[in-house]
């Protein structure tokens, strides 16, 4: 295959051009900013990030929660924010950083329901990448756990951005046509597109940018390693089986992942019995 047949699955400098001339990226604030380069030292303050937590009650409450989630929790549950941060490490401190900072972003001109289901169905997507990544090794959970949660965080934005696009998400249930090719077909633009923008532009990993960019892409279980690193291609699979569980528990249509699901239980090199384990702990944990 050559060089040439992979140029579509590039992020060109057209897709970004059109992407941001149609889709308002939110800016980085600036305490993710003073966060992540805290955090990236070879020595990071651990008391100057948990000031900086806690002086934010959103930020907090989600440190609790994650903290004492069945992903992260030792022992007993903690309402602590110091022992919160201490149990979760630096790299968590991040995500819930830039989850908390991208949530109170979004929030100005959408319905407070959708914004509620949307960051419900993240988290418990975010949970269930972990788990699927804790069953495995190479594949740090926390990371996972991290994909995750910000795989589809464009989707607001595109909300946002365009009127009907609540409609576009009504019709796809009835056409079973999945959801970024409707995008695609309407507005030439996906949220896998914007996504990345919005990572890369808020300073995430290359590899959770990566990630971002190719979750829907049809080769994504085969693309070349140098436009897709492994990492990024596991934490993809692990979101895919995270996403078709979570569809089954709660006997909801699926409309992200489709016929990839086979693919990434394959690629991970799991079978149905292991999901099957899963889905009873992971049952409990989002109750």
């Amino acid at each position: 295959m050559t060089d040439s047949s992979h140029e579509t699955h590039e992020l060109t400098f057209e897709e970004m051009q059109q992407s941001l001339d149609n889709i308002e990226i939110p800016p980085c604030p600036s305490i993710v900013t003073e966060v992540m380069t805290e955090a990236q030292k070879d020595a990071p303050d651990i008391n100057r990030l948990t000031k900086l937590i806690a002086s934010d009650v959103g930020m907090s409450a989600f440190a609790l929660k994650l903290a004492n989630s069945s992903l992260f929790r030792r022992g007993a549950l903690t309402d602590n924010v110091a022992q919160a941060i201490a149990r979760l490490g630096t790299r968590n401190i991040v995500c819930i950083v830039v989850a908390t900072a991208l949530r109170n972003s979004l929030a100005g001109g959408l319905p407070e329901e959708f914004l509620e289901t949307f960051w419900r169905r993240a988290g418990n997507a975010a949970l269930a990448s972990g788990m699927v990544a804790r069953k495995l090794r190479g594949i740090p959970p926390d990371m996972a756990y991290t994909f995750g949660l910000f795989h589809d965080a464009a989707i607001p934005v595109m909300m946002r951005r365009f009127s009907d696009y609540q409609d576009l998400m009504d019709e796809i249930r009835v056409s079973h046509v999945q959801l970024h090719e409707a995008e695609n077909t309407r507005y030439h633009c996906t949220h896998a597109i914007v996504g990345a923008l919005l990572a890369r532009n808020w300073g995430l990993q290359d590899n959770l940018v990566a990630g971002i960019r190719y979750h829907h892409d049809p080769d994504v279980y085969t693309l070349e390693a140098r436009f897709l690193p492994e990492p990024a291609r596991s934490l993809i699979a692990c979101t895919h089986i995270a996403e078709h569980v979570l569809a089954e528990l709660n006997m909801e249509q699926e409309l992200e992942v489709g016929e990839q699901y086979e693919t990434a239980l394959a690629f991970l090199g799991l079978h149905n019995d292991d999901i099957q384990d899963m889905m009873e702990d992971l049952s409990e944990a989002i109750a």
